[in-house]
């Protein structure tokens, strides 16, 4: 029996790569992120039950620059995610659907999210006198 050749997926020949694309696509890279911050999170939170010792290890993991790197990541992560789903939230009333406002709503999520995060990381060096 012959093989019938079978089209491809529109998507593939018609749309063009845009901003809306890669916040859709982000956003849930940034969700499987901040799924992984919460274990950590979590085992950071056993480690203060465990004791003393315990979380001194688990402390000096954070304090290292690829704990710190880590650390990072998942503040831009959480602020990336809040930042689409507030546009989510937007799009869900019927808004932003025509082609320049939506594309201006998706760059405006990164300079949220950028913003935010270094932000957050000044105020927090701030905090503990490091700045």
């Amino acid at each position: 029996m012959a093989q019938v050749k079978r089209p491809l997926s529109p998507h593939l020949q018609v749309y063009r790569w845009g901003a809306h694309m890669a916040v859709s696509i982000i956003n849930r890279m940034t969700g499987v992120a901040l799924a992984v911050g919460t274990i950590l999170l979590a085992w950071w939170l056993v480690a203060i039950a465990t004791g003393y010792e315990y979380f001194n290890t688990i402390q000096g993991y954070a304090d290292s620059i690829l704990g710190r790197l880590v650390l990072f990541g998942l503040t831009y992560a959480l602020m990336q995610h809040l930042a689409g789903g507030i546009r989510h939230l937007f799009m869900d009333t019927g808004k932003m659907y025509d082609l320049k406002s939506n594309t201006l709503s998706a760059k405006l999520t990164f300079v949220f999210a950028i913003v935010t995060t270094l932000a957050i990381w000044f105020a927090a060096y701030k905090v503990m006198g490091r700045l």
